[in-house]
């Protein structure tokens, strides 16, 4: 007789407004009732309600034969309502609870997809970045005929060139700075040192990035610099390491913007050292 009337109240409540429907369902709904209702509020777009049923069903549903389902929905909820830190953690749990899963390719091209949406523009931390790529790897690796592969890889590609505008800004702002704290004499702090350091990594690195030339550029402006700026014992030896590092930009790039600049280098360091 209580449950009657316990499922009368609810069928009347359950009339009223969709936030309505859903309290009522979250305070006395039974677990069957809370994931079909789950399931529909991610069919019709509501996530937050989806997600937060799910929190609670993903536990008591262990076990079950809706067990993997409802995290993977939970997961797909998290994702669609953009908490992305919380859908590569609950897509990442997905896979190591159910590695033969049914859903465990989507899963794992989820947790790139996440930590792909986390990824911030290119001066800021990268964590998500690195992030994104070992997780897109890692799925190509495990599903290589995956359909998803080719979106995997693309995004893999952006993520790459953006970890490579991170370090181009990098090398870019130690050669902007100079000699700025007045340490341009020490081969291991000037900042010009820097700047070619970080561009010739980045280089070894990603010998094929859109950016070589950028960087290629860098390299001889920093060099030249640290010639112009060196004292008498290392003056001669910087102006000849510039020089080679012009010719060496003139024989890839002969079609630069830059030739000029950099015959205009080759010329002052021919005059330093014949002097």
């Amino acid at each position: 007789m209580k449950k009657t009337f316990i499922i009368a109240s609810i069928t009347a409540l359950l009339m009223c407004s969709c936030a309505s429907q859903f309290n009522v369902i979250y305070k006395y709904g039974d677990n069957d009732m809370k994931y079909e209702y789950a399931k529909e509020a991610f069919a019709n777009g509501k996530y937050q309600q989806a997600s937060t049923l799910l929190q609670e069903l993903v536990t008591l549903k262990k076990g079950s034969d809706e067990a993997q389902e409802a995290l993977y929905l939970l997961a797909m909820a998290q994702y669609s309502n953009l908490d992305y830190e919380a859908a590569s953690e609950t897509f990442k749990k997905y896979t190591t609870s159910y590695p033969r899963g049914h859903f465990v390719e989507p899963a794992y091209f989820y947790v790139g997809q996440s930590l792909y949406q986390s990824s911030p523009e290119p001066r800021l931390d990268q964590s998500p970045t690195n992030g994104a790529i070992t997780a897109y790897q890692q799925f190509m690796d495990l599903f290589p005929d995956s359909r998803l592969r080719p979106q995997a890889q693309e995004r893999l590609y952006e993520l790459t060139d953006k970890l490579i505008q991170k370090e181009f800004l990098s090398a870019q702002l130690y050669y902007n700075l100079g000699g700025y704290f007045g340490n341009i004499n020490s081969n291991d702090e000037s900042n010009y040192n820097a700047s070619i350091i970080t561009a010739q990594n980045t280089l070894k690195n990603y010998p094929y990035c859109s950016l070589r030339e950028d960087f290629m550029l860098l390299i001889m402006k920093s060099k030249f610099q640290l010639a112009e700026n060196s004292s008498d014992e290392k003056r001669v030896d910087r102006y000849r390491d510039a020089e080679d590092e012009c010719y060496g930009f003139i024989n890839e790039f002969p079609d630069s913007k830059n030739v000029e600049l950099a015959e205009k280098y080759i010329a002052r360091c021919k005059k330093v050292i014949k002097d």
